[in-house]
């Protein structure tokens, strides 16, 4: 159970400044006359009149497309019953942010004061212009059943109740990991289903979806089985009904290999538990409280394999992991239904992500805790992103295949699209990461026997980016890369480095050394970099910036043509990309330093595809100031134009002038500076460090970097906490921008010992 007073903490949290949970953001400016003569009258009639004669024009013009209601009666409020339609407000309002966090769909909820299933249907059926899906939440059974069947054949949108179809969905999903774990086949299996209500009867026509025998599954409620004999059954549960001689569900389970459990707190007990056959599947999806307890039950069988409502045990069953996903692919194809295929594809593909290797900041969210397919890692966890790339294009493809999509996506794209949304790092480096795959280089990982750089080894290898060289201990490399070919990646080991003279001269030059001598896996990466026995190398270990960055200033030539090397984080927030420069290594660059570190950033940001915009930062505006530091920056601006004529630049400037001259008329004329700068040249380490690290953290922008630029060769240095991701779009970024991997100059050692190296 949760460690606080979840009534008060829930009741301050719905409270606090707001009240609710949700509001209502505009999309577009309205910060002028015009704008809001654009956003209402008289501009919002061009529109209007376009739909009137187009109707599809609604999702052009308007929010329809990605607008979901989210209707109840408040009915069947969670676990705790019949509340009435305003109470189930707090429900639809959570509902609400969850399709927002999880699959950026907006949301309005509505709470409909009718119990009439009539007057109901009709108001929902009502609103269909307005929404491009239905969610259906917290209604009865078994009214709800009546509602959506209705309410799918009378309009022409998605509907889809979640109360039935998303336990379904992900305990399937979780089924069918199950069962494949223990070695059973859907056609064998023997199920008892404890609870005749949505839930229920929608997990039980999943599963004989999934192949389970119909003959095969026994259904018991508060009176225990339904059987043949029964005569108190409504007509929904009479389908359900067996000719069987069991009558309690201890009968029911004697043999059983799954139990679905949609009822109360501790009705499975364990003498009924130890009825079931070997390795039985155990769903107890009660809330807050399971049916048997995770710990009673392990207790009672070793070979149990459990699965629960609750977020505290394993194998959580979260509709979350559903219905967000599920609805991206229908809005995105345009969808008239949710249809049994599209269910079954989002089961599946929860399935397939549950046996893919897990990332860092899946871990990092539940505490650094490691999950690995299995026992107690059946389903994903909710908060994994790549679900909206797994889930919603499966959705999407069963959905074109179906015939119920209007508009036909390439799957592919679609999933990289996706992917972007949830990885803002993987949208800015795609250029890098199509041409990396493209070149199939040769990449240099030192610390090679590390956990963490075999999972970028591997993840690399997945995506197609590069080809790996782990630079450690053999033997333990290729433990941690079993289930890989050997030709997939290449391991040098330090206690038996390659025999290359020009390495040998190189070693001898700049630290004294042979290649015999003993050599840290580091050194040897940046020096196979530097001789070209390589084409790159990137230091992925969760290690301190300042261990492993003078490995490679030591033993990575400098480019002739550059003054220093530079470090450059992209900053990737609300759609913008912002290069800061220099982040991490030149503490007081001179003006001539300055204008080189933005000719650099000026090449990377040609390599992203993105046309620079250079920012010389300054306390001050053009001038307004004599002081040394503001005329080192007015300097440096000067020098910059002169060089690099076809780039556009301005400074000195002051930072928020920079990048929203629109707001300062009175500052910078149109005239001057037409766009925002994305390249912003800090005058010193102290302005660019302290400047990317709150931008990062206040507001919400994903750092990529540092960027080491200036190396004739490229290397890269991956900073304390970055994820496996970001240690991918490095790797594609090291190896396939030219701008960053210049061949020009020569050997020009950079002392690692002085402060500004």
């Amino acid at each position: 159970m949760p460690d606080f007073d979840v009534y008060k903490a829930s009741l301050e949290y719905h409270a606090m400044g707001r009240p609710g949970k949700i509001e209502v953001v505009p999309t577009k400016p309205t910060l002028t006359q015009r704008d809001l003569s654009l956003a209402y009258s008289p501009g919002v009639a061009e529109p209007c009149r376009e739909i009137a004669r187009q109707p599809n024009d609604a999702y052009k013009y308007t929010n329809k497309g990605n607008l979901v209601a989210v209707i109840s009666n408040g009915t069947a409020i969670l676990g705790i019953g019949n509340l009435g339609a305003l109470a189930s407000k707090p429900v639809m309002e959570g509902k609400g942010v969850l399709f927002k966090k999880f699959a950026d769909i907006d949301v309005f909820d509505i709470e409909v004061k009718t119990e009439d299933i009539e007057t109901f249907i009709e108001t929902v059926a009502q609103l269909e212009p307005t929404f491009g899906g239905i969610n259906l939440e917290d209604i009865k059974a078994p009214e709800c059943f009546e509602i959506e069947q209705r309410l799918k054949e009378r309009i022409n949108i998605p509907v889809f109740h979640d109360d039935q179809h998303g336990t379904a969905i992900i305990s399937g999903a979780a089924l069918i990991n199950a069962l494949e774990h223990v070695g059973k086949k859907p056609q064998d299996i023997r199920i008892v289903i404890n609870g005749a209500g949505a839930s229920g009867i929608s997990c039980t026509n999943f599963a004989i979806q999934l192949g389970v025998k119909p003959e095969n599954i026994l259904m018991c409620d508060s009176k225990g089985v339904i059987h043949h004999l029964r005569e108190d059954l409504n007509k929904t549960k009479k389908i359900f009904a067996r000719e069987t001689d069991a009558r309690t569900l201890e009968d029911a389970l004697d043999g059983a290999d799954v139990f679905y459990g949609l009822s109360v707190k501790g009705a499975l007990k364990p003498e009924a538990l130890k009825r079931m056959a070997k390795n039985p599947v155990v769903f107890a999806l009660a809330n807050p409280d399971p049916e048997i307890e995770p710990a009673l039950a392990h207790a009672t069988r070793d070979d149990v394999l459990m699965a629960t409502g609750r977020s505290d045990y394993p194998n959580q069953v979260n509709n979350v992991l559903g219905f967000p996903f599920i609805f991206r692919g229908a809005l995105d194809t345009r969808a008239t239904a949710i249809n049994e295929e599209m269910k079954m594809a989002a089961a599946r593909a929860l399935a397939d992500l549950a046996k893919a290797e897990v990332p860092d900041s899946v871990s990092r969210a539940y505490g650094g805790k490691r999950f690995r397919f299995g026992r107690e890692y059946l389903i994903p966890k909710p908060f994994d992103p790549r679900v909206l790339y797994y889930v919603a294009p499966a959705v999407a493809e069963a959905a074109i295949k179906t015939g119920v999509a209007q508009v036909e996506l390439n799957i592919d794209e679609y999933r990289e699209k996706l992917r972007r949304q949830t990885d803002p790092g993987r949208a800015v480096m795609g250029v890098a990461i199509r041409r990396a795959t493209e070149l199939q280089k040769r990449l240099a990982l030192p610390d090679g026997s590390d956990g963490r750089v075999l999972s970028v080894a591997r993840q690399i290898i997945r995506d197609g980016v590069a080809r790996p060289v782990l630079v450690g201990n053999t033997e333990k490399i290729h433990a941690g890369m079993k289930g890989f070919d050997a030709d997939q990646y290449e391991v040098v080991d330090p206690a038996s480095p390659p025999d290359n003279d020009l390495m040998n001269i190189r070693l001898k030059e700049r630290a004294g050394l042979f290649a015999q001598d003993a050599l840290d896996s580091y050194a040897l990466a940046a020096l196979m970099t530097d001789v070209g026995m390589v084409d790159g190398m990137l230091s992925a270990a969760d290690r301190v910036f300042r261990e492993t960055v003078p490995n490679v200033l030591k033993f990575v030539s400098k480019r002739r043509s550059t003054k220093r090397v530079i470090g450059m984080h992209i900053m990737v927030l609300k759609g913008r990309v912002i290069f800061f420069a220099d982040t991490t290594l030149v503490v007081n660059p001179t003006a001539e330093e300055l204008a080189d570190s933005a000719r650099l950033c000026a090449e990377a940001a040609n390599g992203l595809n993105i046309t620079p915009r250079v920012a010389f930062v300054s306390f001050n505006n053009f001038g307004a100031s004599e002081h040394a530091e503001a005329e080192k920056v007015r300097v440096a601006t000067q020098l910059f134009r002169q060089a690099n004529p076809g780039v556009a630049a301005i400074g000195e400037i002051q930072a928020d002038v920079a990048i929203a001259p629109g707001e300062y008329r009175n500052v910078v004329s149109v005239d001057e500076w037409e766009q925002p700068a994305n390249i912003l040249i800090f005058p010193n380490l102290d302005a660019a460090n302290a400047s990317f690290r709150l931008v990062r953290v206040t507001a919400g922008a994903t750092a990529l970097g540092p960027l080491l630029l200036g190396l004739r060769k490229p290397a890269n240095v991956m900073p304390r906490g970055s994820t496996v991701q970001d240690a991918v779009a490095m790797a594609a970024v090291t190896l396939a921008m030219p701008t960053l991997s210049s061949e020009s100059g020569v050997y020009s050692r950079v002392d690692p010992n002085t402060p500004d190296a």
